[in-house]
C-alpha cells in the first residue's frame, strides 16, 4: 500500500514531433513522447523503467512494449505494458493489450483482449512452490 508507486515519471528525454513519420523500429531509454507517426515497433530498453507518451495526434502501426505507457493516440498492433498503462479519453488500440496496472478513462477504445499479466505470474509462482514440496 505504501510501497513504490507504479505511476510513470514525468521526465521526457526525446520527442518525435507532429508531422514526423518514422518507418522502422524505435528502441528508447528514459522517456519518449510521440506526436507524430511510427510505422514499426516501439520498445523500451535498459535497466530503468521507460515511459512512452502518445499524444492525441500520435499513431503507431506496430507492436508497443514498454514498462510505462500513457496513451491518448492510436496504436494498430498489440500493446504490452509491464508496469503501468493509462488509456486516456482519445486512446484507440486495435490489438490485444497486456498490462500489470491499468487506468482507463471514459472514451478510450480497445478493439482486442485485455490480458492481466500479474495473474499468470502469480500462478507460475504458486506452481513452483507446490512442486517444491
Amino acid at each position: 500500500m505504501f510501497g513504490k508507486s507504479s505511476k510513470p515519471n514525468n521526465r521526457i528525454d526525446s520527442l518525435i514531433g507532429a508531422g514526423t513519420v518514422i518507418e522502422g523500429n524505435v528502441i528508447f531509454t528514459g522517456g519518449l513522447r510521440i506526436d507524430g507517426e511510427i510505422r514499426g515497433n516501439v520498445s523500451g530498453s535498459g535497466e530503468q523503467a521507460g515511459t512512452l507518451v502518445l499524444s492525441e495526434q500520435a499513431r503507431i502501426d506496430g507492436e508497443v512494449s514498454v514498462s510505462h505507457l500513457v496513451l491518448n493516440g492510436t496504436v494498430n498492433g498489440p500493446v504490452r505494458s509491464t508496469e503501468f498503462l493509462e488509456l486516456q479519453p482519445n486512446a484507440r488500440v486495435n490489438g490485444d493489450v497486456e498490462y500489470n496496472n491499468i487506468e482507463i478513462h471514459l472514451g478510450a477504445i480497445v478493439q482486442g483482449r485485455l490480458i492481466h499479466q500479474g495473474s499468470a505470474a502469480a500462478k507460475t509462482v504458486e506452481l513452483k512452490l507446490a512442486a517444491s514440496h
